[in-house]
């Protein structure tokens, strides 16, 4: 295959998107060559999922605190208990679609919408497909001009198209433009966010780029913090190269300080066993 007229490989050109693939590969490199990854892996995915989840809540509204989101059992409480659980559904649903990802990107994001609107009080109808002319979207952390359902599916298949297609991009620019380009359709009626964010951790699962899903991104996404991430959306948004860049850099510091974060999990095991 071809992969010359890859789309998003010019966007990899971008000033400073090398520098930040670079630095995103470096960070990732620093926790997978920790000794304590060779020996307790399953320990740092599974603590990344349940921190990258909160992040992703955070980011959705439900800013708790990581030690309330691992005592909680109950996730049907209230809207904020509801938006928890729905990460935490997503983040073990990611791992299980990395092959129908890479065949039918479309068919993941309904079933991670479906994961996610699960027991959330959303009507059956609207839940696992985009939505349709005139139907409304609860969304209320992002407040980007929202696109027609017609332009929301012609853009949907675009970006599937590109997806299978494969390419040269980097696995950073190609997580980047899948969270980008959902946040700004915001194709569902609800949890538009979460499936945006679960659907770049599976990129950057399924390119290599972290096999283990150890570096994750929402940790990162929700310490630079809401502000930030809108600004940087309003970048991607814009579809300027400057604004494009801007958002491939800031997705990439979300990677980094996923990393940081499990590189710090690596590290109080390590002293827990010495």
């Amino acid at each position: 295959m071809s992969t010359t007229a890859d789309p998003l490989a010019a966007l990899g050109a971008l000033p400073g998107v090398p520098e930040a693939v670079d630095s995103v590969r470096k960070a990732v490199d620093r926790v997978y060559g920790h000794r304590v990854m060779r020996r307790r892996s399953n320990e740092i995915t599974a603590e990344a999922a349940l921190r990258g989840a909160r992040g992703s809540a955070a980011l959705s509204g439900a800013d708790w605190a990581l030690e309330e989101v691992r005592r909680r059992t109950d996730f049907s409480i209230d809207e904020e208990s509801r938006t928890v659980g729905a990460a935490l559904r997503l983040t073990a649903e990611a791992g299980q679609l990395l092959s129908i990802w890479r065949q039918s990107p479309l068919r993941v994001l309904a079933r991670l919408h479906l994961v996610a609107a699960g027991g959330a009080g959303v009507s059956d109808e609207l839940v696992g497909r985009p939505r349709l002319a005139g139907e409304p979207v609860d969304e209320p952390l992002v407040e980007l001009p929202l696109p027609s359902a017609g332009e929301v599916a012609g853009r949907l298949e675009g970006l599937s198209e590109l997806i299978i297609a494969g390419g040269s991009a980097p696995a950073l620019v190609t997580a980047a433009v899948v969270h980008g380009e959902l946040m700004a359709l915001r194709p569902f009626g609800s949890h538009n966010g979460l499936v945006a964010r679960t659907a770049e951790r599976i990129v950057l699962i399924g390119s290599g780029l972290d096999p283990k899903s150890v570096c994750p991104a929402e940790v990162g996404h929700g310490e630079l913090g809401r502000a930030a991430y809108v600004a940087a959306l309003d970048g991607y948004a814009s579809g300027t190269p400057e604004g494009m860049a801007a958002w491939i850099t800031h997705c990439g510091r979300a990677v980094e300080l996923g990393a940081r974060e499990s590189t710090a999990v690596c590290e109080a095991l390590q002293r827990g066993a010495a």
